[in-house]
């Protein structure tokens, strides 16, 4: 094993915010956090009575701010610093303009607050105005302001890419680049010390790639800012009582603008990285582009010494807007070429050539960034850089300097190998409602409708086919059919809205529609939080009442809610008119609604369904002992549950009379909208608990004494980790539990979860970069085919290009064979994630010798009685194999810190290393279930086997001479897999036809001791089972498509139905009450069809005509599910059939 490289060290999580020197290990988050901490305490320590102020608007990559800041409330407090969360962008940066006018009035108790306002790239644009006029109108001295910019260059969870830095310019105001997380402290504090100076707001960008990665941060000592003088300015430079309209403003910005120069030439914040004196060749630099340069220089040999040596300097700069001009072009002299590397629009490029002409100085022979010398592309300005992509560039441009180093071929073997991209059709981990997700229910329309997308969460709902389609910034919605609408003779459009956008500014577009007199019916979603950004709450007072009074005051006539729980509304408290309907009755309200002409208004009350959870795991919510579960026997797989529920929690269940449906206890949210899929097989147990599966005997310390240590990999250059997964299951935990070890460890380490809207269980990559120190780590993602391990905890994302171009051959990866549904499962009952063929890609990218994996999934829930645990049980595995060079002590503290289910957490992890190690070690608990293919005999031996059992032997030996004729009538000379493969098709689909689920078969399958057990092994304590049925006989009442409506029936009804078990023996005679009603009818009637287009097949068949006769065959095994379900395929199958039979 290898040994520890540092001393461990003792680490408590409080240490990120209380320590002061050292090393501490921080989100981008938690530095936004720790940058008014630590302001306020050196202007404590200055003797200066100040306070904070935060504000803003959430986001991603800002969207998890809020919550820091909730989370360190108390720390906060003691800080005196006040985090408002805004209603919206704008208003938020109104409230910082506040503060800093706060100093005005003659009774403030502080002598100034310092503030910071943030909000993604889109909160920029529209706060234009605010931010533009604050910044005019300026800071206090002893205030100060930093505006904080969630740029997303790649467009990971936005809209489109995007990049502050030229609005900051437009508005005057100086732009900060820090290029990690550790600038992110350094950078606040100039950026503060630069605002009280100057009077300016200061920008800041926190790009996705540094905000949402964290890593091991050395702590500075402060700064000790020198103050030049500055020629007085009439009113001078700070906030003041008033600016009123004039010319005089854009003076006063051009005089703040000169002290923003002169502070930056007394307190440089770029700097040389080598400075070295006599070098020919430089590169310049800024943020995020600055380490992907850094990395592309290592890769190609270029470390210090060999920069030295050849007289070669970078130059980095931290305020790319105004350009620090003495230093800059100090920085040029001698230089005989400079190449400039920006991320997104050459900014600095720009200014650089503005003073090579406008300025005296130095200049260099050439600069090229953007474009080379004979005006070519050469460093792009659109999408995301990184080291593989700079290193040709950088070889290019070096080589004409020192041909020597033969750099062009180092790059070219670089990028030899190219990534081992992996792309099964298929499914993919595309972003899906969670379970039981409110959303589910409310973006569904009736037939012949359409609708408009909203933002956030409300955007999945246009890849659902869901009829949804169209976009409008946050606060437009609707707004572009007030006007399309007047093209089209004024068509009705449903438009989704979420209360939270309805709040920030939503409420407005309804304004407009109402003035426009549009045909529209916004459907509110009030679910109690902001799902997609992590379940905050509202930014105030938003309530379901106050809608609904505010739309009836803005105009809206007519007004509908919906609800889970209609009962809890008092009527009174709603404008007159108001209608208030159970969710069940969505559908037949939409009818209605699109019905109205002008605006009208849908809310749809549902909490989000993560939200419940979180609540329910606090406490603070009842968590009702109420579970769903599915008897697959009785299931038909018509995922009828899953269209009615949207839900991923109903999973697919492969049996031996095949895929049938599962419902995921683990990850159910106990929405019960899958009850309403018209179907039998439902029951819901009430009143006990899920069965702990914690095996007796399974002793963590006894298991791991019987595990060798293994070789972990060396730190003689930077690790590179990749952890894929599912987002919303845990993934990043992984993540969190390595580089905190590392850290421990006294090593450097960096992750990057790029999460976003992935985090609705789409593809989440965790980028972890490990070395011996912070300083030799350079970007925090890893490169293209440039990971070492990977630990794949879910096989759809690892077989997907976006993960898999981090692959090359020699990759190590450990996989979880587990098949997580997607929703391409939800969407097409019976999508195939071929899990098998993308096991067997990625043993072809990496070699079949790197790649080791098992059913984690399946493992945890037998084990620990919870999928979630699967990730770390994944990390144990992986740990064993040697692919996490970190120790287990320190990864056994990480998890202690991490305070979550600590020793079901090391227990998994120990199972983990278990199964790498051998299986055996835990067998007496748990056996990975192997799959096994059943042979024609055996298929045709289990169904008559069932059918003795639903009729009796006579009807069994009818199936098994159907078969023997049917095999006896086909033309003799087919080859011997032909021949198998039509009689496999016949097997099941006459087995199919034969075992119909009438009254008596459900009620025998539903009272039978193989379901009664499965239940028990489910469930424990005083339990008590209903049912979920539409009897035809019984259920008279329709829904709006025409459906017979569900009913509920208690556990009374086990004895009725093992009663009506015993009447099976009437199937079939005239004395049967089940018997004539039209799905009864049916069954008979596709029966007795089958068996004459089986004779017409056998005798018809020939080689060329195989494809059609196998159509034939198969065509029962899509006639499934039950009354209106079941018709309604059989209808379409049998006419598809029959129109094949005719050409045979």
């Amino acid at each position: 094993m290898t040994e520890l490289s540092h001393e461990f060290r003792s680490y408590k999580l409080d240490d990120r915010y209380d320590n002061t020197n050292g090393r501490v290990f921080l989100t981008g988050t938690q530095a936004l956090a720790r940058i008014m901490l630590e302001q306020a305490r050196r202007d404590q320590g200055a003797g200066l009575n100040t306070a904070g102020f935060v504000s803003g608007y959430r986001g991603s990559p800002l969207g998890a701010v809020d919550l820091e800041f909730w989370r360190s409330r108390k720390r906060m407090e003691e800080h005196r610093v006040t985090f408002m969360p805004a209603v919206n962008e704008d208003l938020g940066a109104t409230a910082v303009l506040g503060a800093q006018q706060a100093i005005l009035d003659p009774h403030c108790e502080v002598e100034g607050v310092f503030s910071m306002w943030y909000g993604k790239g889109p909160g920029v644009d529209r706060s234009g105005d605010a931010l533009k006029h604050g910044n005019a109108y300026g800071s206090s001295a002893k205030g100060g302001v930093l505006v904080v910019a969630g740029d997303d260059h790649g467009c990971v969870s936005s809209s489109m890419p995007h990049q502050s830095d030229v609005a900051f310019m437009s508005w005057f105001m100086p732009v900060l680049n820090p290029a990690d997380v550790s600038e992110f402290l350094t950078f606040g504090e100039y950026g503060f010390a630069l605002s009280r100076y100057s009077g300016t707001w200061v920008g800041f960008k926190a790009v996705s790639e540094t905000v949402e990665s964290a890593r091991s941060v050395e702590l500075q000592a402060d700064r000790d800012f020198t103050y030049p003088e500055l020629p007085a300015y009439p009113g001078g430079l700070h906030i003041r009582r008033a600016d009123l309209p004039s010319p005089e403003i854009e003076t006063r910005i051009r005089a703040k603008i000169k002290a923003v120069r002169a502070f930056a030439e007394a307190n440089p914040i770029d700097r040389r990285i080598y400075d070295v004196d006599d070098a020919k060749f430089g590169f310049v630099t800024t943020g995020k582009g600055h380490l992907d340069l850094m990395e592309a220089l290592r890769l190609l040999g270029l470390d210090e010494a060999a920069c030295r040596a050849l007289g070669i300097d970078i130059y980095k700069v931290g305020m790319v807007w105004p350009l620090a001009r003495p230093e800059a072009l100090r920085f040029m002299r001698g230089k005989e070429e400079v190449l400039v590397v920006e991320e997104k629009r050459g900014i600095i490029e720009s200014q650089f050539k503005e003073y090579f002409y406008d300025w005296p100085g130095d200049k260099p022979n050439k600069m090229v960034g953007k474009y080379d010398s004979a005006g070519k592309p050469l460093i792009p300005w659109t999408g995301e850089l990184s080291p593989l992509m700079l290193a040709p560039i950088v070889a290019a441009r070096l080589d004409a300097f020192f041909p020597d180093q033969n750099l062009p071929a180092k790059a070219a073997a670089l990028l030899a190998e190219p990534p081992k991209l992996v792309n099964v059709a298929g499914a993919n981990r595309t972003p899906y409602f969670c379970s039981g997700c409110p959303h589910n229910t409310s973006t569904k329309l009736p037939e012949g409708s359409e609708a408009k997308s909203g933002i956030g969460c409300h955007v999945m709902a246009s890849w659902m086919d869901r009829d949804t389609a169209g976009y409008a910034q946050m606060g437009g919605e609707g707004v572009p059919w007030t006007v399309a609408s007047q093209f089209n003779g004024g068509k009705h459009v449903f438009q989704n809205l979420g209360e939270g956008t309805w709040y920030h500014s939503g409420s407005l577009a309804i304004r407009q529609a109402v003035a426009a007199k549009t045909n529209i019916t916004y459907k509110i979603l009030y679910n109690d939080a902001v799902a997609m950004t992590g379940g905050q709450p509202v930014d105030g007072p938003v309530s379901v009442t106050g809608i609904a009074q505010t739309c009836r005051a803005e105009g809206v006539e007519r007004i509908a809610l919906v609800s889970d729980d209609i009962t809890k509304f008092n009527r009174a408290d709603f404008p007159s008119g108001t209608t208030f309907h159970d969710r069940a009755d969505m559908d037949l309200v939409q009818r209605e609604l699109r019905e109205v002409k002008g605006v009208s208004i849908l809310i749809y009350e549902q909490t989000c369904a993560t939200e419940k959870r979180r609540r329910r795991k606090r406490g603070t919510l009842e968590d009702p002992k109420k579970f769903a579960f599915i008897n697959d026997l009785v299931c038909e797989g018509c995922g009828d549950c899953s269209v009615e529920s949207n839900c991923l929690s109903v999973e697919p269940k492969e049996t031996a009379f095949g895929r049938k449906r599962k419902i995921n206890l683990s990850s159910c949210n106990k929405d019960f909208s899958c009850l309403n899929g018209f179907c039998p097989s439902f029951v819901t147990v009430e009143g006990g608990a899920r069965r702990k599966k914690l095996p007796a005997g399974l002793d963590r310390e006894a298991l791991a004494a019987q595990l060798p240590n293994p070789d972990l990999p060396a730190l003689d250059k930077p690790f590179d980790l990749l952890v894929t997964g599912v987002g919303g299951t845990g993934v990043v935990t992984v993540g969190a539990l390595i580089t905190m070890a590392a850290h421990l460890e006294g090593k450097g380490s960096s992750v990057l979860d790029f999460t976003g809207f992935a985090q609705k269980f789409g593809t989440v990559l965790s980028y972890i970069r490990l070395s011996t120190s912070p300083d030799s780590l350079n970007q925090v993602r890893i490169d293209q085919a440039a990971a070492d391990a990977v630990i794949g905890c879910d096989v759809v994302v690892s077989s997907a290009p976006k993960a898999s171009a981090h692959y090359r051959a020699g990759t190590r990866i450990v996989l979880n064979r587990a098949e997580m549904p997607t929703g391409d499962l939800v969407l097409r009952r019976d999508a195939d994630l071929m899990a098998g063929l993308r096991e067997r890609e990625i043993a072809a990218a990496v070699g079949p010798e790197n790649l080791s994996g098992f059913n984690a999934n399946e493992a945890a829930e037998a084990l620990l009685g919870d999928a979630v645990l699967a990730n770390v049980m994944m990390l144990g595995f992986a740990w064993q194999q040697g692919l996490v060079p970190v120790s287990a002590t320190a990864l056994d503290q990480a998890i202690e810190l991490n305070g979550v289910a600590i020793d079901k957490n090391r227990l998994a992890f120990t199972i983990g290393r278990a199964m790498a190690v051998n299986p055996d070690l835990v067998s007496q608990f748990y056996t990975e279930d192997a799959v096994t293919e059943e042979s024609l005999e055996q298929i045709i031996d289990r169904r008559a086997e069932f059918l003795t059992g639903y009729q009796d032997a006579a009807y069994a030996a009818r199936y098994r001479q159907t078969l023997a004729d049917f095999a006896a009538n086909l033309p003799a000379a087919q080859p011997e897999n032909v021949k198998e493969e039509l009689m496999l098709a016949s097997a099941k689909s006459l087995f199919k036809l034969m075992a119909y689920k009438d009254e008596f078969e459900v009620a025998r399958l539903m009272t039978g001791d193989s379901f009664k057990d499965q239940i028990a092994q489910e469930f424990e304590g005083d339990y008590s089972v209903n049912y979920h049925m539409a009897p035809p006989l019984l259920s008279r009442k329709k829904d709006a498509r025409g459906r017979p409506v569900k009913r509920s029936f208690g556990p009374w009804l086990r004895p009725a139905l093992s009663l009506l078990t015993r009447g099976k023996a009437l199937r079939g005679s005239r004395f049967n009450p089940f018997g004539y009603h039209e799905e009864a009818r049916l069954h008979r009637d596709l029966l007795s069809w089958y068996e004459t287009a089986l004779r017409q097949v056998a005798t018809s068949y020939k080689g060329e005509n195989h494809a059609e006769c196998l159509r034939i065959l198969t065509a029962p095994m899509e006639i499934r599910g039950y009354g209106p379900v079941r018709l309604e395929a059989a209808r379409t199958q049998r006419a598809a059939a029959d129109a094949l039979l005719q050409q045979l």
